[in-house]
């Protein structure tokens, strides 16, 4: 059975009960997966009580289980480090076990709160240890804090 203490951190990378979100994949040079980024807008008072569902979840899920094209999954969760941004950040690593010959899914996800925003940035990589660009996700929260500045 799935952990219900994992289901803020996979509805905060999709924006779920956001007044309205926005989408962004990115490709990178060096890496085929690639990124993305999820901007979600709440109304007044909603992102912080999100945003301490996320923190809390961070802390408490290690494990949930799924569906993907391949059947039925089994992905890890582990607290990382997150850089400083925005006004409350949380990072956390998904790894879901894929083929042993290509290595596991290996999903690296920042959480930035910045006023009545939340702003998620996935890294994802297979068999190793990517990490989102902090540049990218500070300039970003900088530029969310000037649009929201009265």
């Amino acid at each position: 059975m799935s952990d219900p203490a994992c289901q803020p951190l996979i509805d905060i990378v999709d924006g779920k009960g956001s007044h309205a979100h926005v989408f962004q994949i990115f490709n990178w040079r060096d890496n085929i997966m690639g990124g993305s980024s999820t901007l979600a807008s709440f109304e007044e008072g909603e992102a912080e009580e999100r945003f301490a569902e996320v923190k809390k979840a961070v802390t408490t899920c290690r494990a949930y289980e799924g569906e993907s094209y391949t059947g039925p999954t089994r992905t890890t969760v582990r607290p990382e480090r997150a850089p400083k941004a925005g006004d409350e950040t949380v990072a956390f690593r998904s790894i879901t076990p894929l083929d042993p010959k290509a290595g596991d899914n290996n999903t690296h996800t920042v959480v930035v709160r910045t006023g009545n925003t939340i702003a998620t940035f996935s890294e994802l990589s297979i068999g190793t240890d990517r990490h989102f660009p902090t540049a990218l996700i500070t300039l970003q929260a900088d530029h969310l804090r000037d649009a929201q500045r009265p």
